[in-house]
């Protein structure tokens, strides 16, 4: 069995519920924000939200100049990150692939 955790306030305000629950339960889970992997999570694969606070920063910059807000464009995130901790692999008893290290933006040991 394996699990996927969405984010929303209530997961992320939960993380360390959630994470603690699914080392309990051996359950391989991934997540799609890196803060889940911080907590011990085994794997977080989604858009990287610093870069998408910075967009938001720009779109605020152009409202303060005039922009009407409904006439910006909607952008999709352009930078994804892998993030993979090693640590708890180990203790779910997990050998993840080297093709699969090596294309993660960080591996946390």
């Amino acid at each position: 069995m394996r699990s996927f955790v969405q984010v929303s306030p209530l997961t992320v305000d939960q993380r360390d519920t959630i994470v603690q629950q699914a080392a309990q339960q051996h359950l391989p889970a991934m997540y799609d924000v890196r803060a889940f992997v911080d907590a011990g999570g085994l794997v977080a694969y989604g858009p990287d939200l610093a870069t998408m606070y910075r967009r938001a920063a720009v779109y605020v910059d152009r409202i303060f100049k005039g922009a009407k807000p409904g006439d910006l464009p909607i952008e999709q995130p352009t930078k994804f990150e892998l993030v993979i901790n090693l640590k708890t692999a180990k203790a779910l008893g997990l050998s993840l692939p080297q093709s699969l290290l090596l294309r993660a933006d960080e591996v946390i040991q």
